[in-house]
């Protein structure tokens, strides 16, 4: 089943897509026989790639994989500085064998196939002596022996198949998750033995119908299901018991009380019954209750594992080190931890950008893995780049401005996690009603019991911990965390970051959508088209001038004067909002801004003014472009039924010119900030619900001030500190998808609270009546909880924005 040689072929016969990365086949693409079929590839990298495959009897992949395989890079990176002491210091962790372990990154695992393919592929390679892959997560945990071979050497079989590493977080972290995991699925795998023998046990305690089994067989079997069933209660079950003294402890009884007290009552009643060789006994219902309910809540866990694997690659993916230039001309790798603001770092072609920095010569960045665009963008000389992204096309230099925790990598998935991590209003709420429900529930439970007591006393207590049981508030606690968790992952997926631990829900209503001009509906980067000057200046020491004064503003318009910055000092800068900026240069002030604020007495012409002490030196005509996607996203907002609005601090000409170009009908010009907050509050006071989409330091009040606010990547941090989203990859087309997806989760939500209640309704009556064995009960409570998590996990499916 080895390939046969490759051949080129003809562009005619080369339209198929790559066998292994599936995507399209070059004209002089290369095919080989594989399986006695001829099969393309787009390049020699995935060609030997399938060939070892094929060669080390591994074929099975293409048969078993759900997903592409990843493109197999050219520029494979130096893997060798990965076996540093330093670095394998911080990220390895030293066996009592000598072996050593770490856990790793892989980007390009897609399936449960390629987790299969990693697994079996690193074990085959000298030294090592565990594989490990986890498809969700991304991880790849290798133990090696380094006496045998170096963890390059693994590394580099990874990364020849197509997925490079990165290193993961710090080694203390990932050993913490492992370990909880594993406690969990020991747990679970605990409740699920112990829910088959007592079933199995009590099924032929059940078949007795007649009465007829010998009391010491019937006391035998009772014995062996409380040996069965007492570790499954207290170690399986104890997250239940510790979160019920928990809730105790603060007086808030919720769903871990009602699971606990049902799991310890049935068990408590079976133990006394069987001692005293009682009619009776409930073990079956206790175990089945904390496996199902163990299931239940492994399956919620998994779905915000899948939800938050996005935002917590983009916190795992940084390289291991850095080649830092010295003070001589001469570099050096060092450890990301030795790196320091002001530090020149030096990128080679697929080298990931360490930290963020200043660019100090042009180049292309991929994106990527910071915001999905795989497409190189090119930044010119002094232009933000960012940790995370990749060099490409050509070498590249940076001076460093922020490292570790303060990247914006770090900051960004900071601001997720506490989103994550924050209940909504709507969770609260739910809260809230599952711990009055318990109460209620518990006091039903009691005259439950009494009454049958008084009508068949031998039912009592099978009755009343079936309706403990098959109410249980799973499924209404479960509603809104869940559906909340998968489509904050999803947002993150395309691009969309929630700040807020409410937004989402609150941009489901949203009806208004109000946008400012530049820099959000226009190009980021206007350029200056022409200069007037009047004999103050010369047009050079304008641009200067000007370039000083934007040096630190933020503000799009920075972006035009940048390249003629020349570094001349300025004292006493000051922001005046919505017209301009001014500051001391060589003595004087200067002004830029409008043509009233920057020059005594001047009409507002909508253009960019210099002054200086009130006298006119220089107009700089600025041109702009509409982005390319804004068109087609604001088709896509009016035809989800929303009304849009322009709000610009810009001139009238430019911004009627962009109204009528994106068929907006409200439009408003020369808006300073409070002018722009106080639409939004006449909007607001018309009974409308208004999202704010900006950029620039101007729209932070305006933005605090919506009911939703987007910002723009590429904006001030002050407005993305306002807002409640920020789009990471600075494309409008995520606009449409994210309010798609916040309606979807409203009517998730929505599903959810109605499964729960009518659920409720209709199982409550059913166990009053005693129409429901207990082990009955925790299998509908069980399937209620896994109901309202799977509609959740429809959240998470991929759709184009």
């Amino acid at each position: 089943m080895n390939a046969v040689a490759a051949t080129a072929v003809p562009a005619a016969a080369a339209s198929a897509c790559c066998h292994h990365c599936g995507q399209p086949a070059a004209a002089d693409a290369l095919r080989a026989a594989f399986a006695g079929a001829e099969r393309a590839f787009c390049c020699d990298g995935c060609l030997a790639a399938a060939q070892w495959i094929v060669d080390a009897h591994l074929d099975d992949y293409y048969r078993l994989r759900t997903a592409e395989g990843a493109k197999v890079q050219p520029d494979l990176p130096d893997l060798s500085l990965w076996d540093r002491d330093d670095v394998l210091a911080e990220h390895a962790r030293t066996r009592e064998d000598g072996c050593r372990e770490i856990t790793l990154v892989a980007d390009g695992m897609r399936c449960a196939a390629c987790a299969w393919l990693i697994d079996r592929a690193l074990s085959r390679e000298p030294g090592v002596r565990e594989a490990g892959a986890n498809a969700v997560t991304g991880r790849v945990r290798l133990v090696w022996d380094p006496r045998v071979a170096p963890l390059s050497q693994p590394l580099r079989r990874l990364a020849a198949l197509g997925y490079r590493p990165w290193l993961a977080t710090g080694e203390q972290r990932e050993r913490a998750r492992r370990s909880e995991r594993n406690r969990w699925l020991l747990r679970l795998g605990v409740a699920g033995l112990g829910a088959m023998q007592a079933m199995m046990f009590a099924e032929a305690l059940y078949l007795d119908t007649t009465g007829s089994m010998a009391i010491p067989t019937r006391d035998f079997l009772r014995w062996i299901t409380f040996l069965v069933a007492t570790p499954v209660v207290f170690y399986a079950g104890w997250p239940f018991l510790t979160g019920m003294a928990r809730e105790l402890r603060g007086h808030r009884p919720g769903m871990d009380t009602l699971v606990a007290a049902s799991t310890l009552l049935a068990w408590a009643a079976s133990a006394i019954e069987t001692v005293r060789g009682g009619a009776h006994v409930w073990y079956d219902a206790a175990v089945m209750f904390v496996f199902l309910l163990l299931a239940a809540r492994m399956l919620e866990q998994r779905a915000r594992a899948i939800a938050s694997a996005q935002v917590d690659a983009l916190a795992r993916a940084r390289p291991a080190f850095a080649v830092r230039e010295r003070a001589d001309g001469g570099r050096e790798s060092v450890p990301l931890a030795a790196l320091a603001v002001g530090d020149v770092v030096c990128l080679g072609i697929g080298d990931t950008v360490p930290a963020d920095g200043e660019l100090l010569e042009p180049a292309a960045f991929e994106e990527a893995l910071l915001t999905g665009e795989s497409h190189p963008v090119a930044r010119a000389a002094g232009e933000r780049v960012y940790a995370g992204t990749l060099c490409r096309e050509r070498p590249a230099r940076l001076r460093v401005t922020a490292t570790g925790a303060a990247t914006r990598l770090s900051q960004l998935a900071r601001l997720v996690e506490e989103a994550q991590a924050h209940r909504p209003p709507l969770a609260r709420v739910a809260d809230r009603v599952a711990s009055v429900f318990v109460v209620a529930l518990l006091l039903l439970a009691a005259l439950t019991w009494l009454g049958w007591r008084l009508y068949a006393p031998e039912r009592a207590f099978e009755v009343a911990l079936a309706l403990l049981v098959i109410s249980c508030p799973c499924a209404l606690s479960l509603a809104v965390p869940t559906a909340l968790a998968v489509a904050h992952g999803a947002l993150a997926r395309m691009g969309v970051l929630a700040l807020r631990p409410d937004a989402l829900e609150r941009l489901a209503e949203i009806d208004t959508v109000v946008f400012d001009k530049t820099g959000t509906l226009t190009d980021p980067h206007p350029a200056l088209e022409r200069i007037d000057t009047f004999g103050v200046v010369s047009e050079r020491d304008a641009l200067a001038i000007a370039a000083a004064l934007e040096r630190d503003s933020g503000h799009p318009l920075a972006q035009a004067f940048a390249a003629h910055d020349d570094g001349r000092a300025v004292r006493e800068v000051v922001a005046v909002g919505g017209r301009g900026i001014e500051g001391v240069i060589d003595g004087r002030r200067w002004r830029l801004g409008q043509a009233g604020f920057a020059v005594d007495g001047a009409q507002d012409d909508g253009q960019v003014w210099l002054g200086v002490d009130g006298t006119a030196a220089a107009r700089f005509v600025l041109g702009e472009r509409l982005r390319e996607d804004a068109p087609a996203a604001l088709a896509a907002l009016r035809a989800a039924g929303l009304s849009l609005q322009l709000a610009s601090g810009d001139g009238a000409e430019a911004v009627a010119r962009t109204a009528r170009t994106l068929g907006i009908d409200a439009a408003q010009a020369r808006l300073l900030p409070e002018h722009k907050l106080e639409r939004i509050r006449a909007l607001q006071h018309d009974g409308r619900r208004v999202a704010m989409v900006g950029d620039g330091l101007n729209d932070a009040p305006v933005l605090a001030g919506a009911d939703v606010s987007f910002a723009m990547d590429s904006g001030a941090a002050l407005a993305h500190r306002s807002a409640d989203f920020v789009l990471t990859r600075a494309r409008l087309d995520r606009l449409p998808a994210a309010f798609a997806l916040a309606r979807r989760t409203r009517a998730i939500v929505r599903q959810n609270f109605a499964w729960a209640v009518g659920y409720n309704v209709v199982a409550l009556p059913l166990a009053m009546l005693g129409l429901v064995t207990p082990w009955i009960a925790a299998l509908g409570m069980a399937v209620s909880s896994l109901t309202v998590t799977l509609n959740a996990l429809r959240l998470a499916r991929r759709e184009a924005p």
